[in-house]
């Protein structure tokens, strides 16, 4: 089974070398890992953003499989980018795992960002704007798209010191997709 590795990971100091990490525990588990880094894209060229989408595109249409890094980037949530990559491989019918290294429900994690006030019984923040409160870890739509499409998110008991370069949750993703792979055999 090849599996696609979605994530921010591609935007660490060491990408490479948390790509190869990924994709060595992958390897162990009989399973081939897809990271994003790998496609040969000319990152001076004028379209060089068209061809890392249209290439990780092609990656995600070659695997049978997503596990998206979930953790918190850049703000309470997870990637953007991340995110979307998740929506292709659910809407494709594809297997979808994810993982978060940062267990807090997400509106305590918004509280980290911006002043969270309770307002007519629901959450607001600094700008008014409701904050989505069902005691999920991040938005109901990637948690159910897990449930619904794949496993539930992996989580650990508590953050890692290092959150970016701790693989023990995504080394549970791996497990659980060979586990599903063993039993479809």
């Amino acid at each position: 089974m090849k599996i696609y590795l979605a994530g921010p990971d591609v935007f660490l100091p060491d990408a490479i070398e948390v790509g190869r990490r990924k994709v060595a525990i992958c390897d162990r588990h009989g399973i081939i890992g897809l990271y994003p880094l790998d496609n040969s894209v000319h990152l001076a060229a004028s379209d060089a953003s068209r061809q890392i989408f249209h290439g990780n595109e092609a990656m995600m249409d070659d695997a049978g499989a997503i596990i998206a890094n979930l953790t918190p980037f850049r703000g309470p949530g997870a990637d953007a980018g991340t995110v979307y990559e998740l929506g292709y491989m659910a809407g494709s019918g594809k297997l979808c795992l994810g993982y978060c290294n940062d267990p807090a429900l997400y509106a305590d994690r918004a509280r980290r960002f911006t002043t969270v006030t309770e307002l007519d019984g629901r959450l607001v923040d600094a700008e008014g704007l409701t904050v989505e409160d069902f005691g999920l870890p991040d938005n109901l739509m990637m948690i159910h798209a897990l449930d619904l499409h794949g496993v539930p998110l992996v989580l650990p008991r508590e953050r890692p010191a290092d959150v970016w370069h701790d693989l023990t949750a995504f080394e549970t993703c791996v497990k659980l997709a060979a586990a599903r792979l063993a039993s479809e055999s």
